[in-house]
């Protein structure tokens, strides 16, 4: 018997072909119901389960980057959830539909909210990492900055590591604290006065300007150790992972092992966090570290401290953008703690913490400071004139060369240009216009001594390259970096070892053997003993910058290399002698520098003597932010100007004793445009550079 086959359907478009699409977005809805139900059921369960009935209302902070809900929420507390829902622990809440992290603030009894409180979905983890006083600090920072606390509280509390959570941190050594050694601060008329006053539990608070030559993390150790011989903890914040090891070396001798942790970044996730709670649980009490740093929970605090304020390093780049400094004293008024403000150098900020009378001046001796260092600038002479009438534009004028002879006999040289590389610009030799790439205009530039000239945009070789202006086919190097010096100064002086140090190859440490190290600001590595001399190149190239700071950034930079020279050593600069700021580095006068620099800015309504704050949107963002801002009285508006790629600034300044109420001011406007949602706007108060 024949099987019959089944007619065709003469209606096909009656039963659709499931096409693989069509599965996915069925299986895809199928899937979002499922997980809606479970959600619902766990609400259910959450609702009906029974509330704890000690302390039952949660305050919680949102982690919610929204100015406008920058405030604490109330939840419920299950009873099941009620031991290990402490103040400063992480939780998991219901918030706007989603699940949201938060930190719990506070435990009570009462709310305002006048229906019932929806309760915390879990606890995420019973410890409690955001100590009360870090939390009132960052309120006072968003409150500084215009910002939201949970913008800050990335920067206070580090990401959880679960697996190190559950060991335990190590317990702190049963010794007791070795006594603080006052070897060094005793070559200051003021140092053994401050150690008395850290060990005996007092807050004395100071700027101080460390002599060159001395040896500055044993001395910030000291005060550490001073400190915590005194019953209290402290926090030591220094620019990079560099100065870190230097401190974390200097406290494990003065204090012995195991008495303070290293906060950094390059630490790894688990490492950094291992750190952080072993201050967080009270096991370690001093700390040290870079931004970060300034918000570690250290126990009863005793100290917060600063060394080279001025490095940039210090400013945060993500929102709210705090700097570092401002941090630190914020925390000392709150906490009534002591603060040191040090460095070789001075900024306006610590100059003006002396004279409102905030803090005392720890400073050596004028005859201390002479004996130190001997500092000179360079210049063509007259003789050298006769020689050669081109000795003017010397790079390396002829006393640099002698400098480098004599000091080499006893010990390392440090050589500091400001550029990094090789040649990174070239100009005709005979016309001296800058060389331009034929193909797109871009500047040409070497990369190395083997490497034919190249654009620094496209990257297309110039060789052959003529003159557009003159037809000259030379080319000559305006601006070098420091492989190329440190290939001149090789040639120079034959059967001298010459190192490098900048960028991706910073050296930390160099031996006591005669050598030329040639680096830049910044990269200057420590050499045993210290150096014998100090050469500073091309210094119009740090003065030449378009930045208020420019003149104090390039005296603070100076001073930290002519800072690594050994005692009794010599320093020379190549420049202007009769710019103010190397007139100060040869008197090694940066307090008076800082204090000329304060006068001239308060003249000019620039800070420290002004707040300044900036608004950086779209055109039609900064109008509106322009129209809704309520600005108290004696702000000036500056601006807008246009940025380019479609933005706009603001400038907003007031006087200092008014800086308080301008904060206040736009972060009010945060919370209404944030409420609106309105185009967004970058806010910055007390910006770095303006």
């Amino acid at each position: 018997m024949t099987q019959r086959r089944p007619e065709a359907d003469p209606h096909p478009e009656a039963q659709p072909e499931l096409v693989p699409g069509m599965v996915r977005a069925t299986v895809r809805q199928a899937r979002e119901e499922a997980a809606a139900k479970a959600r619902a059921t766990r609400a259910r369960k959450a609702a009906d389960a029974p509330i704890s009935e000690v302390d039952p209302v949660a305050r919680v902070l949102v982690d919610v980057a929204l100015a406008h809900l920058d405030r604490t929420f109330d939840y419920a507390v299950p009873a099941a959830m009620a031991d290990d829902a402490v103040p400063g622990a992480r939780v998991k809440v219901r918030f706007a539909g989603h699940d949201a992290d938060g930190f719990v603030l506070a435990r009570g009894t009462e709310t305002d909210h006048t229906g019932r409180l929806t309760p915390l979905r879990r606890v995420v983890s019973p410890e409690p990492v955001l100590t009360p006083a870090v939390a009132a600090l960052v309120g006072d920072v968003a409150e500084r900055y215009a910002g939201v606390r949970s913008d800050v509280l990335r920067l206070a509390v580090p990401p959880r590591h679960a697996a190190t959570e559950k060991r335990p941190s190590p317990e702190p050594p049963s010794e007791p604290v070795p006594p603080p050694d006052p070897a060094g601060w005793d070559g200051y008329p003021q140092g053994p006065a401050f150690l008395r006053h850290l060990g005996e539990g007092h807050r004395p608070r100071a700027v101080w300007a460390a002599a060159p030559g001395d040896d500055w993390p044993a001395l910030l150790a000291g005060a550490a150790a001073a400190t915590l011989a005194g019953g209290r903890g402290a926090v030591l914040c220094v620019p990079d992972g560099k100065d870190v090891v230097r401190v974390d070396a200097a406290l494990t001798a003065a204090l012995g092992p195991g008495r303070h942790v290293a906060l950094t970044a390059e630490s790894g996730p688990a490492a950094r966090y291992r750190d952080f709670l072993a201050v967080s649980r009270g096991a370690v009490r001093v700390v040290v570290g870079t931004r970060a740093a300034a918000f570690a929970p250290v126990a009863d605090l005793g100290l917060v401290a600063i060394w080279d304020d001025g490095d940039d390093l210090f400013a945060e780049p993500r929102a709210p953008y705090p700097h570092t400094r401002e941090v630190l004293l914020l925390r000392a008024e709150r906490e009534g703690c002591a603060a040191l403000v040090g460095g070789f150098a001075r900024t306006v900020e610590a100059a003006g913490l002396l004279r409102t009378g905030w803090a005392r001046e720890i400073a050596a001796p004028r005859e201390r400071l002479r004996a130190a260092v001997t500092t000179a600038v360079a210049g063509a002479t007259e003789h050298d004139l006769a020689r050669d009438p081109h000795a003017h534009a010397a790079r390396v004028p002829r006393q640099v060369h002698e400098l480098l002879r004599a000091a080499l006999a006893d010990g390392p040289v440090l050589v500091q240009t400001p550029r990094a590389g090789y040649a990174l610009a070239l100009a005709c030799d005979r016309c001296r216009e800058p060389a331009r790439c034929g193909t797109c205009a871009g500047p040409l530039a070497v990369t190395s001594p083997t490497t034919p000239p190249a654009c620094r945009w496209c990257g297309t070789p110039a060789s052959p390259w003529a003159c557009p202006h003159c037809g000259g086919r030379g080319l000559r190097a305006p601006v070098l970096g420091e492989a190329r010096t440190g290939e001149e100064l090789g040639r120079a002086l034959p059967g001298v070892r010459v190192r490098t140090s900048a960028g991706d190859h910073v050296a930390a440490t160099v031996d006591a053997t005669p050598q030329v190290v040639v680096a830049t600001p910044g990269a200057e590595p420590v050499a045993e003993g210290g150096y014998a001399a100090v050469v500073l190149l091309d210094t119009h190239l740090l003065l030449g910058r378009d930045d208020l700071r420019a003149t104090e950034e390039a005296l603070r930079r100076w001073s930290n290399a002519v800072g690594l020279v050994r005692p009794g050593g010599r320093a020379l600069a190549v420049g202007d002698p009769a710019h103010p700021a190397l007139q100060a580095l040869v008197r090694w006068d940066q307090p008076g520098h800082a204090e000329r620099e304060a006068h001239e800015r308060a003249a000019a309504r620039l800070p420290p003597a002004t707040r300044l704050a900036t608004v950086t949107g779209e055109p039609g963002a900064v109008d509106d932010a322009l129209v809704l801002l309520a600005p108290p009285a004696d702000v000036d508006v500056l601006g807008p100007v246009a940025l380019g790629d479609g933005e706009e600034r603001v400038v907003l300044r007031t006087p200092r004793a008014r800086g308080a109420a301008l904060s206040h001011a736009l972060g009010e406007l945060q919370r209404l445009r944030a409420s609106r949602k309105l185009d967004a706007v970058r806010v910055q108060v007390d910006p770095a550079t303006v």
